[in-house]
């Protein structure tokens, strides 16, 4: 049985397929799910609007640099 929901842990937004790094010093983290850009990393900004860990989570294959070769 899963943990109740104000137990459950927030997605790390780095290892999600839909984060990227804007490289805007004002908004620095974005989500391509959402379509959104903010100061905040997207996960948290997705909680305080609805009270709701991110639900578009989806875990990348590998966060490792493979060589080349």
């Amino acid at each position: 049985m899963p943990p109740p929901p104000e137990q459950q842990v927030a997605p790390v937004c780095v290892h999600c397929v839909h984060y990227f790094v804007t490289y805007e010093p004002t908004t620095p983290h974005g989500c391509r799910y959402f379509g959104m850009k903010s100061r905040m990393v997207p996960s948290l900004v997705v909680k305080q609007e609805s009270g709701q860990h991110c639900g578009a989570f989806e875990r990348k294959n590998s966060t490792k640099v493979k060589p080349r070769g």
